[in-house]
């Protein structure tokens, strides 16, 4: 049986380990050993190209998320400091993508050095993931990037409406195609307050469908940005793939789905509970008294005789509860019923009013002298 010719090796990969070796040591076992090391060496740098390209891949789906939670809360008026910390959140992910990229850019510098050998010659080479690295664009201002979308919404709002409202995926991906400019982040963003807006206003159904639409949007632009192409230039690829038997496209089409409608009912319950608090402030507003006081609060504050003589109307029942009272006590609540307007003093009453009170005054007057007669 011939022996193998180990000494090809030498004409492919040669390092200061490989020159000539003692006659007395077993050379083919030598290279063996080599061999070995080098396999391993390849095991290792492809393990490590793997957890850099998961890294990354971990990081731009925590950077998509939170822009879309920054998109979606800005779009319906929420809480800025809510917003502020998303966007505080999303320039921390956003350098964490860019150091991954750093690394991974790196680590393939290093494999282009690495020199050839038996093993990569004799294989397709080392598996590797592309990742695709977008250029640093220079992002548009806040300002900016309203007027923008408050220009397109004004020239084509009928166009985008329409399209939320379609449902086949033929007839979506023909619509697009005769007005290719709604293929377009405004168009995006203008579904997802109509979808809030909708659900604010109870039509649940009708949420859904443009929903569904909304989605479709959001996953042409994603399929751009991965491509990096105009959006214009790639929808018919999405539609191509989602009609497809790619069952994890659909799936994973149906998930971003699903959580994005739960999205839209937490935010459009936020801004029914914001409104009901503003409508609230409003009418309490309009109904502090001279001092400043609400008078339900004081109302509510009052002991429950007092609250039953306002209840009543029974100024002798008033009387004769706060004759009884604590002065200190009697002289604070009424102050408060004054300050909320809840009590009305040197109030000028219609002539029946006037004529019950001083019938009213001169049998208290009555009363003490009958008293000083029978005595």
């Amino acid at each position: 049986m011939s022996r193998i010719d180990y000494s090809v090796w030498d004409h492919i990969e040669v390092s200061d380990d490989e020159d000539d070796t003692h006659p007395n040591i077993d050379t083919p076992s030598l290279y063996r050993w080599r061999h070995q090391a080098r396999v391993d060496r390849m095991e290792e740098f492809q393990k490590k190209t793997q957890d850099l390209t998961k890294g990354l891949t971990e990081s731009r789906r925590k950077l998509t998320e939170t822009q879309k939670k920054v998109q979606e809360m800005s779009l319906s008026d929420e809480d800025k400091a809510d917003v502020s910390k998303l966007k505080t959140e999303e320039k921390k992910l956003k350098k964490e993508e860019r150091d991954w990229e750093r690394k991974l850019e790196d680590h393939r510098r290093e494999e282009k050095k690495m020199p050839w050998n038996v093993d990569t010659l004799s294989t397709e080479g080392f598996s590797k993931s592309i990742v695709n690295l977008k250029p640093e664009a220079e992002e548009e201002s806040e300002e900016d990037k309203e007027k923008k979308h408050k220009s397109f919404v004004e020239k084509y709002e009928k166009e985008i409406k329409h399209f939320g409202m379609l449902r086949r995926w033929d007839d979506s991906l023909k619509y697009l195609s005769d007005n290719s400019h709604l293929v377009c982040e405004e168009t995006a963003n203008y579904l997802v307050i109509m979808c809030i807006d909708l659900e604010v206003d109870e039509k649940h159904a009708l949420m859904e469908q443009v929903a569904h639409q909304t989605i479709v949007m959001q996953f042409i632009l994603e399929l751009a940005k991965s491509l990096k192409v105009d959006p214009r230039g790639c929808f018919r690829q999405f539609f191509a793939k989602i009609k497809t038997t790619d069952q994890q496209y659909q799936d994973a089409f149906n998930d971003e789905l699903s959580s994005f409608k739960d999205r839209v009912r937490t935010r459009a319950k936020i801004r029914i509970e914001k409104a009901m608090k503003e409508y609230e402030e409003e009418e309490r507003q309009k109904r502090l008294g001279p001092g400043g006081l609400d008078p339900n609060d004081v109302y509510k504050s009052l002991p429950q005789e007092m609250q039953k003589c306002f209840d009543e109307k029974d100024i002798q029942l008033l009387q004769d509860v706060i004759s009884k009272m604590d002065p200190t006590e009697a002289k604070m609540h009424m102050k408060r019923c004054i300050e909320s307007g809840l009590w009305v003093p040197n109030s000028k009453p219609d002539e029946e009013d006037e004529k019950e009170e001083d019938s009213t005054s001169e049998e208290v007057k009555a009363e003490p002298e009958e008293e000083a007669k029978n005595e």
